[in-house]
C-alpha cells in the first residue's frame, strides 16, 4: 500500500504523489467511500494541459457523476487505462492501483496549498467538505 503520509491532499478529495516534477493523481479513500461503487472513469488525454483546481477527469458511480480536479497545473503525461477498463479498482485500491493520471507539473510551488494527511483528516472531521 502507498505511504499516505507522503501524499498531498486537495479539499476536493484528490491526492497527489510527487515524484520529481511528476505528480500522480487519484481520489482519496474517503472520496471513494462517499461515491460508492465506481462504474465508469473518463480520464484526460495524454498531452492535455490542466490547470490547478480545473476539471481533469470524471468518475461515475451508482449514485452520480463526479468531477475530478487537478491538484496542480501541468500537462498530462500518463493516464491509467486500467481504471477505465475496470473502474472498481478505484474502490479497491484508491492510493495504489487506482490512480487516475500523472501530470508533468508546471509549478511545483503549487503543492504548497495542498494538505498533509493529518490536515486532510482534520478537514474531513470538521465537516467543511
Amino acid at each position: 500500500m502507498a505511504d499516505t503520509g507522503k501524499l498531498l491532499f486537495a479539499k476536493t478529495h484528490e491526492w497527489l504523489r510527487v515524484e520529481g516534477n511528476i505528480g500522480y493523481v487519484g481520489i482519496t479513500d474517503h472520496a471513494q467511500k462517499e461515491i460508492t461503487d465506481v462504474v465508469f472513469v473518463e480520464l484526460p488525454k495524454v498531452g492535455k494541459e490542466v490547470s490547478k483546481e480545473g476539471e481533469a477527469a470524471v468518475v461515475e458511480s451508482v449514485k452520480a457523476a463526479f468531477s475530478i480536479y487537478a491538484p496542480v497545473s501541468g500537462r498530462v503525461i500518463k493516464a491509467n487505462d486500467a481504471v477505465e477498463k475496470d473502474p472498481s479498482i478505484v474502490n479497491k485500491s484508491p492510493y495504489d492501483d487506482g490512480w487516475f493520471f500523472a501530470i508533468e507539473m508546471k509549478d511545483p510551488e503549487e503543492t504548497a496549498s495542498l494538505m498533509s494527511l493529518k490536515d486532510y483528516e482534520e478537514f474531513i472531521k470538521s465537516g467543511a467538505h
